[in-house]
């Protein structure tokens, strides 16, 4: 399936693109020696929900203002395309009023993206809006292996046989009169049939009794880990895992010399060989976290919760997906979604490998079937709460709903449109606020 932008408006774009004008227009106050400004670029869909029918056209209005006023003589260039797609760049003049882009329209479900960018003073301003078209009609075009369930269940039956021979250490500087912490080392699966290790911060209620657990899964890189205190001053026993293998309170030098070295460009490792890619041991390894949480006495035996944004995302929901004990997931704007989307000239989901042609092999192709998050959301089986933006620039949302389309468990979506990689304030707290809302009182 290929989204297309249809050239309607063509013409219209064109005639946006203004004559070379006068230099910026700046008055200074009297008394004043100079004048300081902080641009702000402002990019908005003439429709307030942001989406739109497939063959409905969309303008898109840029504003260039300096203290909340338009910057005279303001020169931009945009671009404007399916996303990932976008055409080439134009440049044009921001008028006092805004500058109107018609930007056509997609025929088929998808999203369409206006990018902005304006340079004053030797800084570049970026900004952007995205559009869908009938997202919720959004298709995966990953295909589904007739073993994938066979592949995950041989692996996961190695995982069983090894055993959690699970260390755990209190880190007194970090507990509070509410918690404890702990660092965690326990026992996962490896290649050559041997055992490997993941690495975690435990937080746990220091007042005796049984409590809710969540499964934290990291986002993409390198980084250490502090726990989260204030979910466990809550009620929550909270495990957050790395997935390297490697301790996750280490000095901060150490990550950014692995994430530029060894573990740069992990998502790629192995990928032409399914028995030794990257995520096989990851996927493994969260399955393995929760056998750990299921094991302390002082969880509740019933809530066991798993959440992550992008690439924690992903995680939590191939976790989910592969544990019958998960009873909820919260998933925020999910990666590894429909990675093959650029095989048919569309987005496909971070990391992006198949974005280089050279990258889409026969092999690799292959394997990615096998790990991609699309096919692990298909057989979820507990409720789960989705969270995205529509200005994601790392996790194109034709990829997110591509995975949100095919899920059959209960569900539900959380929009905030203009949001892009990154979580507001506001969606952080509706973040928290959806873990607490999975918890089911213990019968």
């Amino acid at each position: 399936m290929t989204n297309r932008l249809v050239p309607l408006a063509w013409l219209a774009l064109a005639a946006c693109v203004a004559m070379p004008g006068a230099a910026l227009e700046l008055e200074t106050p009297p008394g004043a020696f100079a004048r300081v400004i902080s641009p702000t670029v402002l990019v908005a869909p003439d429709a307030p929900s942001w989406t739109y029918a497939p063959g409905e056209p969309v303008t898109f209005t840029v504003h260039v203002l300096a203290d909340k006023q338009p910057l005279k003589g303001a020169r931009i260039t945009y671009r404007v395309g399916p996303e990932r797609f976008e055409g080439s760049a134009i440049e044009a003049e921001v008028p006092p009023g805004g500058l109107e882009i018609a930007a056509g329209t997609l025929e088929e479900p998808g999203f369409l993206r206006c990018l902005v960018d304006f340079e004053h003073e030797g800084r570049s301003y970026h900004a952007l809006a995205t559009v869908g078209f009938a997202p919720e009609r959004i298709e995966p075009t990953q295909s589904i292996p007739a073993d994938f369930d066979a592949f995950w269940q041989r692996y996961l039956g190695e995982l069983a046989g090894i055993p959690l021979a699970a260390t755990r250490e209190r880190i007194p500087e970090a507990c509070t009169a509410e918690v404890n912490v702990y660092r965690i080392r326990y026992q996962t699966w490896g290649y050559n049939q041997r055992a490997d290790h993941f690495y975690g911060i435990l937080s746990e209620p220091s007042k005796p009794g049984q409590y809710p657990a969540v499964l934290q899964v990291p986002g993409a890189g390198v980084r250490p880990y502090a726990g989260d205190v204030g979910l466990a001053a809550q009620g929550f026993i909270v495990l957050q895992i790395g997935i390297h293998g490697i301790p996750v309170d280490l000095p901060q030098p150490l990550y950014e010399d692995l994430r530029d070295g060894a573990l740069g460009g992990y998502p790629a490792y192995n990928l032409d060989r399914q028995d030794r890619y990257y995520y096989l041991r990851v996927y493994l390894g969260c399955v393995r976290a929760n056998d750990y949480l299921a094991s302390l006495e002082n969880w509740d035996g019933r809530n066991l919760i798993v959440a992550g944004g992008s690439q924690g995302g992903q995680l939590a929901i191939v976790t989910s997906a592969l544990d019958p004990r998960v009873t909820a997931t919260v998933a925020n704007y999910p990666a590894y979604c429909d990675v093959t989307g650029y095989l048919h000239n569309r987005a496909g989901g971070w990391p992006h490998i198949f974005a280089d042609p050279q990258q889409q092999t026969e092999a690799k192709v292959a394997t990615s079937a096998y790990f991609d998050t699309v096919n692990f959301a298909r057989r979820l089986h507990a409720p789960i709460s989705v969270a995205l933006g529509y200005n994601d620039e790392t996790c194109p949302p034709t990829s997110m709903f591509a995975a949100y389309n095919v899920i059959t468990a209960p569900k539900e979506l959380w929009l905030q449109l203009d949001m892009g990689h990154s979580a507001s304030p506001e969606f952080s707290a509706r973040h928290q606020a959806r873990i607490l809302a999975q918890v089911k009182p213990v019968q």
